[in-house]
């Protein structure tokens, strides 16, 4: 249950859960770097934006380069607080964690040009997307893995 709690705080901001499992210095620097690659991308504004229905404007806005960094730190903040606070003992587990930052890195790059049935997703919405078939895909990797594979201790 802790694990959970963990990964859910990770979730709201990078860091929090870092910060709950008492790694006071890894969650400090979790959240400075949320706080500067946010600033630096206009993330938030992206954000506001495309909640409001802007996706093309919110697309305009950010700064693609600086978001880039944005979906590993993410996803790895999350495996970090998770797997500190007991979570993760099954081998091949940082799987779907894994496959969700590659995908919505992808998922961010494809996301100023593409659209689905005429709308727009835009660089907050396609690249949550995206999400669903990282975890997806990193958990039928696991499965496979401990089914086919034994993992060394």
């Amino acid at each position: 249950m802790k694990a959970i709690e963990q990964l859910l705080w990770s979730i709201a901001l990078p860091g929090f859960g870092q910060i709950l499992n008492r790694k006071y210095f890894k969650g400090a620097l979790f959240i400075f770097l949320e706080f500067v690659i946010n600033t630096q991308s206009r993330f938030n504004e992206a954000i506001r934006l495309s909640f409001l229905g802007n996706t093309h404007e919110a697309s305009h806005i950010i700064d693609f380069e600086w978001l880039m960094f944005y979906p590993c730190l993410y996803f790895y903040a999350m495996w970090d607080a998770f797997k500190d606070a007991g979570g993760g003992k099954t081998p091949y587990s940082f799987l779907p964690f894994v496959f969700s930052a590659y995908f919505v890195t992808v998922g961010l790059m494809y996301s100023s040009h593409v659209t689905f049935l005429g709308i727009f997703f835009g660089p907050i919405w396609l690249p949550m997307l995206f999400a669903i078939p990282g975890i997806c895909i990193g958990r039928l990797l696991q499965i496979l893995l401990l089914k086919f594979h034994t993992p060394r201790q």
